[in-house]
């Protein structure tokens, strides 16, 4: 498969189209999947631990959504895996909870709600440069609504938009409480994709989940933006102040901010969010998705907003912005970026449209 890749998936079964998936991927995900063992390992979790906690979140989700646990099996049938690995990288975001001393990767994330018109947005990525050869792009059928987006290689979902014209950010946050016992957010945001029509649809889904961990998923959809923060305390809504609600990697509602994991992000997410707000303050407020990626260019001696792997920084430490992400629910669209905003300058998009086909699903 080549790198970056449109993965395509029809199959209504999720078994089936678990399988598809497992099967396109078959080349590169046994790779992907002992990269993050190995990172488990770096930060100090055992493989014993990881297929402990692989297989109990496992069961926290068939009781909450069965059809999420089937696919897992169906990927891990389709590319020739034990289900525990699969599920392992699915639940990444919660095993890597528990590591001490660690700081996951940064993002950085704006929500525009214009005065006229949908509202549209942009992130950037932010992960481990090793991890840049194991993700893809992809187009989803066979779920309640189509949706297309980005997601790592053996993962449900991440970034992405669907064909109702909701679209789901992601930025990873960190509570204290936080542990691999509930519903991991990457199947969370898949779900959100698969079946949710709308904010409000997608706050009630997300509600209904028994949450362990924490990130915020910044939801937009033609009519409004909401930022739900999740966390072991649950979900926090949060609106647009001026039109704009950006968000970076610590907690914005006053209930979960004493609660802040220490150490994790500070104070280089605040720095972020800070430098952004003040772009945003300053200058004319932008009138299509594409005006929003100079709100995101830094330069050395800024935050971090482009991030580059520091010289001789060691395999767990070497964070990169490994892709851009425009989302626009007036056109069902999500245009993607392997880099950068810097990268914009010069570097193509890959433009990708969630079909109108609704499907009966069981």
């Amino acid at each position: 498969m080549s790198e970056h890749a449109i993965i395509r998936l029809d199959e209504t079964d999720p078994r089936a189209r678990g399988r598809a998936r497992g099967e396109q991927l078959r080349a590169d995900l046994p790779a992907a999947t002992e990269l993050y063992l190995r990172l488990f390992h770096a930060v100090g979790v055992s493989e014993a631990i990881v297929r402990a906690d692989a297989q109990r979140i496992a069961d926290v989700v068939d009781a909450w959504d069965a059809r999420l646990v089937e696919e897992i099996e169906g990927i891990a049938a389709g590319a020739g895996l034990d289900t525990w690995q699969v599920a392992a990288v699915n639940a990444r975001t919660e095993i890597l909870a528990q590591a001490l001393g660690t700081r996951p990767g940064e993002c950085s994330t704006i929500a525009h709600t214009p005065a006229t018109g949908a509202p549209f947005g942009i992130q950037t990525w932010d992960w481990h440069e090793e991890m840049d050869p194991f993700w893809h792009l992809q187009d989803v059928h066979g779920t309640r609504h189509s949706h297309v987006g980005l997601t790592e290689h053996g993962i449900l979902g991440k970034i992405g938009m669907n064909s109702a014209g909701l679209g789901v950010f992601f930025n990873i946050l960190g509570h204290r409480d936080d542990a691999p016992t509930g519903v991991p957010m990457h199947l969370l945001a898949a779900a959100v994709l698969g079946n949710a029509g709308t904010v409000e649809e997608a706050l009630e889904l997300l509600r209904s989940a028994p949450i362990a961990t924490s990130s915020a998923l910044t939801l937009l959809d033609t009519d409004t933006a909401v930022c739900a923060e999740l966390s072991p305390k649950g979900v926090a809504a949060l609106v647009p102040r001026g039109g704009f609600l950006p968000h970076t990697n610590h907690f914005l509602d006053e209930r979960n901010t004493p609660f802040e994991k220490p150490g994790l992000y500070d104070p280089d997410s605040q720095e972020r969010l800070q430098l952004v707000a003040s772009r945003l303050d300053r200058h004319s407020a932008p009138t299509e998705a594409d005006h929003l990626i100079e709100f995101l260019y830094s330069d050395p001696g800024q935050p971090p907003l482009c991030c580059a792997p520091e010289p001789g920084a060691p395999f767990g430490r070497r964070w990169a912005t490994l892709a851009t992400v425009l989302l626009e629910p007036a056109h069902r669209r999500a245009r993607v970026l392997a880099g950068t905003p810097l990268d914009a300058r010069r570097g193509p998009w890959t433009t990708l449209v969630a079909e109108r086909a609704p499907v009966t699903v069981r």
